[in-house]
């Protein structure tokens, strides 16, 4: 059977979203391969770059690599490099440095930033569509104040010490709202009161951040305001220049900041494709199947794609859900052309769930379901929840992972939703007395039970296990029976005098200490008798247990894999809690190893060696090399040959 090529042009959220749809559904054909082509060998999470703008967090956040994204799909190429053409009659995507055949085509090149043709904005102005634009924006901001610290001309410092923002779209107003919280760190890194730098949100519109009602967009705007945020609406910019921009109708806004957030239109690069496009933004047209008009193997997803629902009074908005819808519905599409089935596809639906604005990372507004108006922290929540969404989504726990990091546990300056609680950054070195504590408590424990008359490597039951005693008792060999009622006995009067204890945290003199559990549950000893059913299990079971805390106890004193160690441990006193073989005083085992979970063993431990290298070698066995650039056939071998 003749190999069949699907081509995926565009490495944005609806094309991975697609490729790794389309991956999964042909895992198992081996007649059907997937190329991949996108200009970086990266994909740009591109909702939050205005997180990356303001120094929120660093921008490998939002660069999740294609290699770690598609390492374990075989039927999937990736190439780096930046399309020029296609050739409809052909069936050919041309690229700079070559030509690509394919059977089934999905285009889903995104958006850019549209100016709408105003005078200095490519010249004098920031946008922010790309990485690249981030990046630019984030060494201007910085830069700007440090210079307008220094300045001593008022009229020009004040210029310098303003920031504009263009269009209070959701890239607007999250801008703003990330600039509210960046002003903070500026003027601390510059020696400026907070309130000499200005923030301005100019938008030509009557309102401000229309895609939502008015009383979310209205919370929005007191929010701002409330943070010293000057919105400017009916204000259209009709020229921008280095040190002002220039208003319809109203003065001249000195500024050396304007950053440019009004519009999005399809890439340029799509009127070459001889697909027709919408007058309004240059998106290409799609029917309601996602197809290009008059083209059954060419689909269309995402911001360059332009459909309107019969019964919508716009075409499909240029957001995330908006991109994973289209790319769904082309894959149906695309997967009915391969398999040549008669299966009937409904034509495209749109359900948007949730509609999330983000006005710095501690407050949101939000329309759920469009009936349910969600404002706050619960409204960041979600903001969050969608993102988390997007990653299970395309099967990329990694990036989860590391969403988590970068979003909770390591961002700087107190941004984030729990306002720096969770991301505080401390010396582990004051940990390690503690871990060598915690470990030599562990080897001592099991040094008691390895040697001498209470050695548990001897053939006498010393756990609890009431079912054991009795199945001894009834038929067991006259030895095996001394043994086990001995143990029994034993354990049986230690339960019966712990059950008069105290209730206490620490040790109190003259009290006998309290049991967490002075028996097994009913429900913990049912699944207990299902592992350990006889005299024989446990036995082995009491030996396997002290070799286990002997592993475990030198692996936290000397720092190796101290976080699943500690883990462990935790179970570990879950465990003889509910077997009634513990004491309320020493429950503070489980604390002291959750704080021992922080990394200390990277600090005078193994961990210090170890943990880079497993990472380094570990993550090149599973992902292959990481590149700048993926070349599709020889990226392929390297990394399964």
């Amino acid at each position: 059977m003749a190999k069949k090529n699907i081509v995926v042009v565009g490495a944005g959220f609806a094309g991975v979203y697609a490729t790794k749809k389309l991956s999964k559904h042909f895992k198992k054909n081996a007649d059907v391969e997937i190329t991949l082509i996108d200009r970086h060998s990266y994909f740009t999470y591109m909702t939050e770059l205005h997180e990356v703008a303001t120094e929120r967090v660093e921008p490998e956040h939002i660069q999740y690599d294609l290699q770690r994204l598609f390492a374990r799909r075989k039927n999937v190429r990736l190439v780096t490099d930046t399309v020029t053409g296609i050739d409809k009659k052909a069936q050919t995507v041309t690229t700079e440095h070559g030509s690509y055949q394919y059977d089934q085509l999905l285009i889903s090149l995104g958006g850019e930033s549209n100016d709408f043709g105003t005078p200095g904005v490519k010249e004098h102005g920031f946008e922010l569509w790309s990485f690249e634009q981030a990046m630019a924006l984030r060494a201007h901001l910085s830069a700007i104040i440090r210079r307008g610290a220094a300045e001593l001309d008022p009229a020009k410092r004040k210029a310098m010490l303003t920031f504009t923002v263009c269009g209070s779209g959701f890239t607007g107003s999250e801008l703003i709202g990330e600039l509210i919280e960046y002003r903070d760190v500026l003027a601390r890194d510059n020696k400026l009161d907070p309130s000499e730098i200005t923030l301005q949100l100019v938008e030509a519109a009557p309102t401000i951040i229309n895609m939502l009602n008015r009383t979310q967009a209205g919370k929005a705007a007191k929010y701002m305001e409330k943070h010293g945020v000057k919105i400017m609406t009916n204000s259209m910019i009709t020229e921008v220049c280095e040190d002002h921009v220039n208003l319809k109708g109203k003065d001249p806004i000195p500024t050396y900041t304007l950053i440019w957030t009004a519009g999005v239109r399809a890439n340029s690069i799509v009127k070459k494709f001889g697909i027709e496009t919408n007058p309004r933004g240059g998106r290409l047209m799609a029917n309601e199947f996602m197809q290009a008009k008059d083209c059954n193997n060419i689909f269309l997803a995402g911001d360059s794609t332009s459909y309107q629902e019969p019964d919508q009074p716009r075409p499909v908005p240029q957001i995330v859900q908006g991109a994973e819808e289209t790319a769904a519905k082309a894959v149906e599409g695309i997967i009915k052309n391969v398999d040549q089935t008669d299966v009937t596809i409904k034509p495209f639906k749109g359900a948007y769930q949730a509609s999330v604005d983000s006005i710095g990372s501690k407050y949101a507004v939000a329309q759920v379901l469009e009936k349910w108006n969600v404002s706050g922290f619960i409204a960041v929540l979600l903001k969050h929840a969608i993102n988390w969404m997007y990653y299970v989504q395309i099967f990329s726990g990694y990036y989860l992972f590391q969403y988590f990091m970068h979003e909770f546990f390591r961002t700087r300056n107190n941004r984030n939703v729990f306002r720096g609680w969770v991301s505080r950054a401390g010396n582990v070195l004051w940990s390690v007395p503690l871990r060598f504590f915690y470990g030599a408590m562990w080897l001592w424990d099991c040094w008691t039970k390895v040697q001498g008359s209470e050695s548990w490597f001897t053939d006498k039951l010393r756990l609890p296990f009431e079912w054991i005693t009795v199945a001894a008792t009834s038929g067991a060999s006259q030895a095996t029976k001394a043994a086990a009622t001995s143990g029994a006995s034993e354990a049986a009067t230690s339960t019966a005098k712990a059950a008069k204890g105290v209730f206490s945290l620490s040790y109190m003199y003259g009290k006998e200490p309290l049991m967490v559990f002075d028996k097994m549950p009913h429900w913990f000893e049912s699944i207990t008798k299902v592992f350990i059913p006889n005299m024989q299990m446990a036995l082995f079971f009491q030996k396997f247990m002290t070799c286990v805390e002997i592993v475990i106890a030198l692996c936290i004193f000397f720092g190796l894999f101290t976080w699943f160690a500690n883990a462990v441990t935790i179970g570990l006193v879950v465990v003889f809690c509910l077997s009634g073989m513990f004491y309320w005083v020493n429950i503070w085992m489980i604390f002291v190893a959750l704080a021992l979970m922080n990394g200390s063993g990277r600090t005078f431990g193994l961990d210090y060696w170890v943990v880079p290298w497993m990472q380094k070698h570990l993550g090149h066995w599973w992902y292959g090399n990481v590149r700048s650039h993926y070349d599709g056939v020889k990226t392929r071998y390297m990394r399964y040959n």
